[in-house]
């Protein structure tokens, strides 16, 4: 069976939160929305949101790092808020493994997010329904677009490209190799849920830079050797 996710590279992810705000964007708008904004300019503002990064140091100081790391539905493949739903709200899709909540059925008890081990199922303030990322499931199945485009918003938003998408289940798909050539992990595997989606882990990498590195070769004032006094008026003759 085809099982459609993410695979997040935590090692170009800037928190820069484009894929947030283009996922509140489309899904607002589209299958899942609304998605309600409450007191959004107020110092307390909430609201719903599929998708959040959280950012955090990591380290003690002076040796200290910021990571940002992303997080929404992981579509699980034996996923949690499934068999606990009491009307069937929460359910997986066969033909992909996207797991998604029928809202006509969803009666906003929460036994899905009490059951989620990722606390990523969110309530409906005016709606009164449990939520979640849908992977833009109205567009990556929309024939109408062109192939390129039928992605989530938030795959086509980031700028570094830290977001892949496609088949885990295809061992030649993009995230399939990513996830086994860069070390791909998977969110609390204890848990036996199977998480689809992926992070790439964060890999660090030492310069050794030397002072001549740090000369540039094409410094205008080595070139026209500005730096030369030729008794022109100085800083010097004019502040004491």
């Amino acid at each position: 069976m085809t099982q459609l996710a993410l695979v997040i590279d935590l090692n170009v992810c800037v928190g820069c939160h484009a894929c947030v705000t283009s996922c509140k964007q489309w899904n607002t708008s589209g299958w899942a929305g609304p998605m309600v904004d409450e007191n959004p300019y107020d110092a307390d503002p909430t609201g719903t949101f599929f998708n959040r990064v959280q950012t955090f140091e990591v380290g003690s100081y002076p040796n200290t790092e910021t990571v940002h790391f992303p997080k929404s539905c992981l579509h699980c493949e034996d996923p949690p808020c499934v068999p606990v739903c009491p009307t069937g709200a929460s359910y997986k899709r066969e033909d992909n493994g996207v797991v998604l909540v029928d809202y006509d059925k969803c009666i906003g008890c929460k036994y899905c997010s009490w059951a989620c081990p990722y606390g990523v199922r969110e309530l409906d303030a005016q709606q009164k329904v449990m939520k979640k990322c849908t992977l833009c499931i109205d567009r990556i199945t929309d024939q109408s677009l062109p192939e390129a485009e039928r992605k989530p918003a938030c795959v086509l938003a980031c700028p570094t490209s830290a977001r892949l998408y496609g088949d885990v289940h295809d061992p030649d798909s993009e995230v399939s190799i990513a996830i086994r050539e860069r070390g791909g992990y998977a969110l609390m595997p204890e848990w036996g849920t199977q998480p689809a989606n992926h992070y790439l882990p964060r890999q660090k990498n030492r310069m050794h830079i030397t002072e001549d590195d740090l000369q540039r070769v094409d410094n205008p004032l080595k070139k026209e050797d500005l730096t030369v006094y030729h008794g022109e008026e100085t800083l010097e003759d004019v502040t004491w």
